[in-house]
């Protein structure tokens, strides 16, 4: 992959701990919304610290790296250097925030997807970009993807793996502890 082809995209981005977390989605979905929910997850302590890369548009730029003595292709994400700082909150305006420069994405968010479902096959749970494949939420119109994506982020084993836990005694549904089973 290049280093130096990069793309701008109109979506927003949000470093959680070490990965960032690409918020994607038609003009209005609430991806400023998102971005500044889980900015505040972090502050709150419910996910690992989150900042800002940037709202409303950003760059991304597929590179080699190392993951666990391997080459791989990474997505990375910048903010657009003329809103970087800059997220929109409805109802008070455009605000200034701390940032972060870039970032490798972890975790790619689709507010308003067609394809949302309440147990979605393990072939939605994932996409790609620029040739990188990454773990995805498909969130459906009207549904909140904030509790999603702290359920992705705290219930699995790796920062977004879209793979049940093994905690799960019977290998289906979403068992967060082994005591939940009935059977």
């Amino acid at each position: 992959m290049s280093d130096t082809a990069s793309a701008s995209v109109h979506a927003s981005a949000v470093l959680v701990g070490n990965r960032a977390v690409l918020i994607r989605g038609p003009s209005g979905a609430g991806k400023s919304r998102l971005a500044f929910d889980l900015i505040l997850a972090g502050r709150a302590g419910h996910i690992a610290p989150a900042v800002l890369i940037g709202d409303d548009r950003v760059h991304l730029e597929a590179r080699q790296g190392q993951l666990k003595d391997q080459q791989q292709d990474q997505l990375v994400v910048r903010p657009a250097r003329e809103l970087a700082g800059l997220i929109e909150i409805r109802g008070l305006g455009i605000r200034r925030c701390d940032f972060a420069d870039e970032a490798i994405v972890g975790l790619v968010v689709d507010l308003g997807a067609a394809d949302a479902e309440r147990l979605p096959p393990p072939e939605a749970l994932l996409t790609r970009i620029h040739g990188v494949s990454l773990p995805r939420i498909p969130v459906g119109a009207g549904y909140s993807a904030l509790p999603l994506i702290v359920a992705e982020l705290t219930t699995t084993a790796g920062y977004g793996s879209p793979q049940p836990s093994a905690n799960c005694l019977k290998g289906i549904g979403n068992h967060i502890s082994p005591t939940l089973a009935t059977e």
